[in-house]
């Protein structure tokens, strides 16, 4: 398979490295210095881009692959609830693809059908709150993460004791989310339901960012074949 990749950092090295080992050829590099590149020959020979970038600039290079007919794969949050509504009409009237995720690995997948699970469980037994906290490097601009809010969304829709997530609440009518910004580490996220009798706790601790590009080439190898708009969800089946 020929892949593009949209933004060169670590991550962007980490999924060449691992694209290359499955076989596949890295067909175009972008990054900040050579943005004209969306229109070169190497560029719209790719089958599907990678796009790990900041969330000011992913909405943006998402319009010039298309433009190029190349499809995306993309881990950039932050973006969503600017142009959440363009992407979704592009990817479901305009027959552009768009497989997103807030967080590619497959541990964290599992994590979120647990997370999903659990919260069924708990909306019998109001006895116990609930909240989430989530740390990440200190590079990492957006908060909560985009891991974060797709947790909390499930929570939501499952527990009916809580309306909405919120940052720095104190009123239990929604899910507190937390975050923390320390060093280097490349994601944990803790779900904590509490209670006077006990403490149900659940987390996914990141070792690195392999489990993250790892699961972008996959996601990759899926898309290749798949149109729309599409999500972990749709790759693996729990």
């Amino acid at each position: 398979m020929k892949i593009a990749l949209i933004g060169y950092g670590k991550m962007g090295k980490m999924i060449e490295q691992i694209a290359i080992s499955r076989g596949h050829d890295i067909v175009s590099i972008i990054d900040i210095d050579n943005q004209q590149d969306f229109d070169s020959e190497a560029f719209k020979s790719a089958d599907v881009a990678i796009e790990f970038t900041a969330p000011q600039a992913a909405y943006g290079n998402y319009l010039k692959a298309w433009k190029a007919g190349v499809k995306v794969v993309s881990g950039s949050t932050g973006w969503m609830k600017e142009h959440g509504d363009e992407v979704r009409k592009a990817c479901t009237e305009e027959g552009k693809t768009l497989f997103w995720a807030s967080n590619f690995s497959i541990g964290v997948a599992i994590f979120s059908a647990v997370n999903k699970y659990l919260a069924k469980i708990m909306n019998q037994f109001p006895q116990y709150d609930v909240e989430m906290e989530e740390t990440h490097h200190v590079h990492k601009l957006d908060h909560p993460s985009g891991t974060a809010i797709t947790l909390a969304e499930q929570i939501v829709e499952n527990i009916d004791r809580k309306e909405a997530w919120k940052e720095d609440t104190t009123d239990k009518k929604y899910l507190r989310v937390d975050h923390i910004r320390r060093g280097e580490v490349p994601g944990i996220h803790t779900i904590r339901y509490d209670s006077e009798a006990d403490i149900i706790t659940i987390t996914h601790d990141a070792h690195s960012r392999q489990g993250f590009a790892l699961g972008a080439v996959l996601a990759a190898e899926y898309t290749k074949d798949h149109q729309g708009l599409l999500t972990i969800s749709d790759m693996f089946k729990f």
